[in-house]
């Protein structure tokens, strides 16, 4: 009971909190980039990818918790500190050599935050809940379901079989994306959230205690690595869609026109 209240009670510990659920958001970021770049393969692909989530079940609702669970507890222990280093600040004077020091990413993380917090929602509200550009959608009726053309499987094991019929999400995804201002608004959101998983990266190994002066130019250059390649991966499917490059392919039509 003393290390959970510790967790929640001291700097430290909201510190470690917002360095391990970094950890499980970095991870699902990184994991939801793989599986939406699958909608560049012929549709079977990430349509048979969404049908074997959806067949997780239980499995998956408690995938969604921790990561809700996460999301909340790094907001709340972001917050904290926050409020904690804004009455620091009335106290103790704040030199400037420590200002110049502190990086662009790092003085920027919580408005970063908070954007990407706003970005999380509308995502949520766009291809999750369906509650925005229901137009679209509606416009290129019927374009809800896809007769899987062959096996989808994982490690080798078949998990959706030929001829079922599952959501049609490759049509969905570079349909959401076709509108120049939604496009544009994602390019802009990941770019943010990007930036703001720079300094993430650096400040949970910190925290951690698995960065030291020795490889610590090394590990910046591998989290600046990592978060170019994440932004430019998310940038290929808008920037794809916009440029023509990937459409609603004529089987995916044909398969839920029937």
């Amino acid at each position: 009971m003393n290390f959970v209240s510790s967790l929640f009670c001291s700097s430290i510990g909201r510190k470690i909190l917002m360095a391990v659920t970094g950890v499980i958001l970095i991870g699902f970021v990184a994991g939801h980039l793989v599986g939406n770049l699958q909608v560049f393969q012929h549709p079977d692909h990430i349509n048979g990818y969404a049908q074997f989530l959806h067949q997780l079940g239980p499995l998956l609702w408690i995938a969604r918790l921790v990561i809700v669970g996460s999301v909340v507890l790094h907001i709340w222990a972001a917050s904290v500190l926050t409020l904690e280093n804004r009455q620091a600040r009335g106290v103790v004077p704040y030199g400037v050599a420590h200002t110049i020091r502190a990086t662009l990413a790092s003085r920027a993380m919580r408005a970063t935050g908070y954007m990407v917090l706003a970005f999380l929602l509308y995502h949520l509200a766009h291809f999750t809940w369906g509650v925005v550009q229901t137009e679209t959608f509606k416009e290129t009726a019927p374009l809800d379901h896809y007769t899987m053309k062959a096996d989808y499987r994982v490690a080798g094991f078949v998990v959706v079989k030929a001829g079922t019929d599952v959501m049609n999400v490759h049509s969905m995804v570079i349909l959401g994306f076709q509108k120049k201002i939604v496009s544009l608004f994602y390019i802009v959101a990941v770019g943010l959230l990007s930036f703001h998983l720079l300094h993430g990266f650096d400040s949970l190994f910190q925290t951690l205690g698995l960065r030291s002066e020795k490889w610590a130019g090394g590990l910046r250059k591998v989290a600046l690595l990592f978060c170019v390649v994440y932004f430019l991966g998310n940038l290929a499917i808008p920037g794809a869609v916009l440029a023509g490059k990937l459409q609603p392919r004529a089987a995916s039509v044909a398969a839920v026109q029937h």
